[in-house]
């Protein structure tokens, strides 16, 4: 078997910081999420320019750093931040970041992100779990792949239990979770009102400029995957919904407490 030099020195990079597998969950957060980290305990803080591999650039509301330490009784490692297709044209960016949790025990990976709703009671500050995905407007992660192992089947690419259990730590949290069908658009402009029209007609729920790629290359590790939304706006022409990148991070900033009531429920129980 081929060893991908790339992969073998952002490994190293780790461990020469005191990060080694197992991990018990693996958690990207988006924009204005970072707050999560503040529950981290004995946390190891690594930023993104010191791993080999790992995408640069800068997008506000993204530290661009990892994060490992115990989140509420679980060793965690905590994706401060995501490269997207929209800063260079790579459906790919994340895969060696989410290749290398392959080294670190397979860990479930729970992805964030800040959305657009299409639906009035999923209004702004509020979560969403994200039940399937639409990925009309983007190009595939795994187009160059070879072998069979890039035909990867997307039925229950949101892993059911995974589900089942956000779903019942919400409910234990006293924390109001949605659901809905994510389409992901490539960005970095917001959609434009007609556009937010076709995705209504198409079933989807929520709309984005993230997550969708990062659970295909996942999928193709054969990890497990959940996807979680905080609504920052509604969709453009949707009650008033007129997106801009400041209310996105503001938004979420504001909503990301209850993101961290509901891991709080969540990670104790996650088998």
């Amino acid at each position: 078997m081929t060893v991908d030099p790339a992969f073998e020195a952002a490994l190293s990079a780790l461990r020469d910081h005191g990060i080694a597998g197992p991990i018990d969950c693996a958690l990207v957060l988006g924009t204005g999420l970072g707050s999560v980290v503040e529950d981290v305990e004995n946390p190891v803080v690594v930023a993104y320019s010191a791993l080999p591999g790992f995408p640069q650039g800068e997008v506000s509301g993204h530290a661009r750093q990892l994060c490992c330490g115990t989140l509420f009784g679980r060793k965690v490692l905590i994706y401060q931040g995501r490269a997207h297709y929209y800063e260079g044209g790579d459906p790919a960016v994340m895969r060696l970041p989410l290749g290398i949790l392959t080294a670190l025990g397979s860990p479930p990976l729970i992805l964030t992100n800040a959305a657009g709703s299409l639906r009035p009671e999923m209004g702004p500050g509020s979560l969403a779990l994200i039940t399937d995905h639409i990925n009309l407007n983007g190009p595939n992660p795994l187009i160059g792949d070879t072998g069979d192992g890039r035909f990867v089947p997307m039925v229950d690419a949101y892993d059911p239990l995974l589900r089942d259990g956000l779903m019942r730590a919400a409910a234990g949290e006293g924390v109001p979770l949605g659901e809905g069908v994510y389409l992901w658009f490539t960005g970095p402009s917001f959609e434009t009102p007609a556009e937010i029209r076709m995705a209504k007609v198409l079933g989807a729920d929520l709309v984005g400029m993230s997550t969708v790629p990062e659970v295909i290359l996942a999928r193709r590790h054969g990890l497990r995957v959940a996807a979680i939304s905080v609504v920052t706006n509604m969709g453009a022409g949707l009650h008033g919904g007129a997106p801009h990148h400041s209310e996105t991070r503001d938004v979420a900033g504001t909503a990301s407490h209850a993101l961290r009531r509901l891991l709080r429920g969540f990670l104790p129980e996650l088998t």
